[in-house]
């Protein structure tokens, strides 16, 4: 699967999936690196065919609204260190790829992870 992870997670997550077999790529890796606005990111996710993964909300408003991005993870943890984040996702991550197989919207908190849509 193939992934764009957002901004306000750190950049090592991008370790995980790509151990885990997966494509994934920073808001780094972007043109316009950090800065690139959402709708930058929603196309890039629209055109490649990449899960967005993002703590920022509006992702999830414009999602159930637009179906922008293509698909998302959404992050709802607060602030956790870079270890715990990258020990959550490590966890979660089989269980996130089988839920996007089938719906284009999951939440993850330190838990669980929540099939939205």
């Amino acid at each position: 699967m193939r992934f764009l992870i957002d901004a306000h997670l750190p950049p090592g997550l991008r370790t995980v999936f790509r151990e885990a077999g997966h494509d994934a790529i920073l808001t780094l890796d972007l043109p316009e690196q950090n800065a690139a606005r959402d709708g930058i990111l929603n196309q890039v996710s629209a055109e490649e065919r990449r899960v967005v993964v993002s703590k920022d909300t509006d992702f999830f408003h414009s999602h159930l609204l637009h179906g922008r991005p293509w698909k998302l993870v959404l992050v709802r943890t607060g602030n956790l260190g870079v270890r715990a984040t990258k020990e959550m996702f490590a966890t979660h991550l089989p269980s996130i790829v089988a839920a996007l197989e089938e719906c284009s919207l999951v939440e993850l908190d330190q838990q669980r992870i929540s099939i939205v849509v």
